[in-house]
């Protein structure tokens, strides 16, 4: 599907725990485990003023780009979320009760715009070269995998750093609830972020080969799965379900991200030839295909 070769040279996600899952039941709400900011975001002054989503994406972005092992300014950032900055959207909205629709503090409403991320992360590199947020819901993170691959292929980037990010907060956990969306599935969060690039090297963890997204009420069958491998000539690859790595990070519009770091580890831990990652989110079905360098 590429018109050239994507590899993926490093990785960082922060996510709910991995550990055993086997206590998570429908309903339960699973938050992501966040780092020492102070050793990723080292400026006091940004990381007071950053949001909880702004600083995991922040600092997301900042340990892919050191597990890459070089101090490098990609040629490319691409940010890809489902909702965007919901508490700062909720803090600003809120403020039109607090304050009888008068006088507004402007930070809110500035830090609510979903390329917000994406801005910061080029602020604090010091980076000017092109960024684009994608906002497609369950297809964000492949519409920015997606930019990175042409960008690639035109030769106008030789590595992209992209990445997907989005938060839960009570509210929207609680209006979902209401609709019934945690009748089957856990609710989750988390940032995952992947340095790609045009060449392989020897640190490299696997190669994009395809992405494939589909918008129905049914979910893609076996026959479907099958002969998306076979026009990739991948029929050896293992197939990596959504619940198989949901019971881990939980359900969220860029669960995706937390898929594909986890379909990464398991090429590099178990040696896997190759993986076929599926997702399902409402309506919306994606693949992607990984194969070993």
């Amino acid at each position: 599907m590429f018109e050239k070769a994507v590899y993926i040279h490093s990785i960082a996600s922060i996510h709910p725990s991995v550990s055993e899952p086997a206590d998570r039941i429908p309903g339960t709400r699973l938050k992501a485990e966040e780092p020492d900011y102070k050793q990723l975001i080292p400026n006091v002054g940004a990381r007071r003023r950053m949001s909880r989503i702004i600083r995991m994406g922040v600092a997301a972005a900042t340990r892919c780009l050191q597990e890459a092992g070089e101090a490098m300014q990609p040629d490319a950032i691409l940010t890809a979320t489902g909702l965007g900055c919901l508490e700062d959207t909720e803090k600003f909205m809120n403020s039109f009760l607090d304050n009888d629709e008068g006088l507004l503090a402007p930070t809110a409403f500035i830090q609510s715009t979903f390329n917000t991320i994406g801005g910061q992360i080029a602020l604090l590199l010091g980076n000017h070269a092109y960024n684009n947020t994608y906002v497609h819901r369950a297809f964000s993170l492949e519409s920015a995998i997606l930019d990175a691959a042409l960008l690639l292929a035109e030769g106008k980037a030789s590595r992209v750093l992209a990445g997907s990010i989005d938060e839960l907060t009570d509210t929207l956990f609680a209006i979902l609830a209401r609709f019934g969306c945690w009748r089957n599935a856990m609710a989750g969060e988390g940032a995952a972020f992947f340095l790609l690039a045009d060449q392989p090297s020897a640190a490299s963890l696997a190669q994009l080969k395809a992405i494939d997204m589909i918008s129905s009420p049914e979910k893609p069958g076996e026959a479907y799965l099958h002969a998306f491998l076979k026009r990739y000539h991948a029929e050896e690859a293992t197939i990596l379900y959504p619940e198989e790595y949901k019971q881990y990070c939980g359900e969220y519009p860029t669960a995706m991200g937390f898929g594909l770091w986890y379909a990464c580890r398991q090429i590099q831990e178990k040696g896997l030839p190759a993986v076929l990652l599926c997702n399902s989110f409402l309506d919306n079905h994606s693949l992607i295909l990984l194969k070993q360098v």
